[in-house]
C-alpha cells in the first residue's frame, strides 16, 4: 500500500528490534521537523512524524479538512501495521491531536493508545474569549488573504516580536501554509467532527502549567474527567508549544502513552 501520496514522511528506527512506535502527528502551521529534539529524547522507540496535508514539504499534495487529515494518520498507521510493527501509538499537538482522536473513533482498533495535547475542541465550550470579551460569544472573522491569517496566527501563538525576528525566507515558508492554517481554523467553527466520548481507545490529554492558556488547560481537564478511561498528564512550566520548549518533558508524555498501550 504505502504511505498515502505527497506526504513528507519522516522515520527514525528505534534501538531494538521490535520497538513500540509513536506517529507524532503536528498542529497548525507546523511540521514534522519540530518533533526533532523530542524524537531524540526517545532513541528507544521507532517514530514516524510526518507533515501533514497542505503543510511545508506536503504543500503540493493539496489542503483538505479534518477528515482528511484523519484519513490520512488511518493510511500512514495501516501503512505502519503492514510493515509488522506490533504496539503502535499516536499522539497529536494541539489540532494534531484533534487528528489522532479522530483517528482513533473512526478506526479503534488500529492505534493501541493515544495521546493529544491540548486539542482544540471550541465544540465543548472551550474558547478562547475575544480582547474585551469575559466569555466567548462569537468568532473574529479570519483575513481575507491566508498570509495575512498566518502572520496573525503566528503572532498569537507566539509573539509578534518573534514573527519580526524569522528570516524573510522564513516568513515566507510559513505564508505559503496559509491555506492549510485557514482550513485548520474553519475546521473548529463548524458542527462536531466527532463525539468523543465514545472514545474506547487508552487515551492520554496533556497540558501545559498554569502560564498555558486558560481555555487549553480547561478543556483537558475536562477531556481527562469526563473519557472513559482517560488520565491527565501536566508539563509544569510550559505553555502550548510544550514540543519545543520542553522536548523531555513532551518525550514523557509520549512514553506515558506507550505505556498506556495494553500488553
Amino acid at each position: 500500500m504505502g504511505y498515502p501520496a505527497g506526504l513528507h514522511i519522516l522515520e527514525r528506527a528505534g534501538s531494538a528490534p521490535g520497538a513500540p512506535t509513536a506517529v507524532l502527528v503536528h498542529g497548525s502551521l507546523d511540521r514534522a521537523e519540530s518533533f526533532r529534539r523530542v524524537m531524540r529524547r526517545l532513541p528507544d522507540l521507532t517514530i514516524v512524524a510526518y507533515d501533514r496535508r497542505g503543510y511545508q514539504r506536503s504543500g503540493e499534495a493539496g489542503v483538505v479538512g479534518l477528515r482528511g487529515h484523519i484519513a490520512d494518520l488511518v493510511d500512514i498507521v495501516t501503512e505502519v501495521r503492514a510493515r509488522g510493527a506490533t504496539t503502535v501509538v499516536a499522539v497529536g499537538h494541539s489540532v494534531g491531536g484533534d487528528v489522532v482522536i479522530g483517528a482513533a473513533l473512526a478506526e479503534p482498533a488500529l492505534c493501541d493508545s493515544v495521546g493529544a495535547f491540548e486539542p482544540p475542541m471550541p465544540w465543548l465550550g472551550f474558547r478562547r474569549p475575544r480582547p474585551g470579551e469575559d466569555r466567548p460569544r462569537g468568532w473574529s472573522p479570519l483575513a481575507g488573504d491566508p498570509a495575512e491569517e498566518v502572520e496573525r496566527f503566528f503572532s498569537r501563538m507566539v509573539s509578534p516580536s518573534a514573527w519580526r525576528r524569522l528570516s524573510e525566507e522564513g516568513r515566507s515558508g510559513r505564508r505559503a501554509d496559509g491555506p492549510a492554517l485557514v482550513a485548520d481554523l474553519l475546521g473548529l467553527r463548524g458542527d462536531p467532527p466527532f463525539e468523543v466520548m465514545d472514545l474506547a481507545v487508552p487515551a492520554l490529554f496533556g497540558r501545559g502549567g498554569p502560564g498555558s492558556e486558560p481555555h487549553h488547560r480547561d478543556c483537558v481537564a475536562w477531556l481527562s474527567a469526563h473519557v472513559p478511561g482517560a488520565a491527565l498528564f501536566e508539563i509544569e512550566g510550559a505553555h502550548h508549544g510544550a514540543h519545543l520548549s520542553h522536548p523531555v518533558h513532551f518525550a514523557a508524555f509520549t512514553r506515558a502513552v506507550v505505556e498506556r498501550a495494553p500488553v
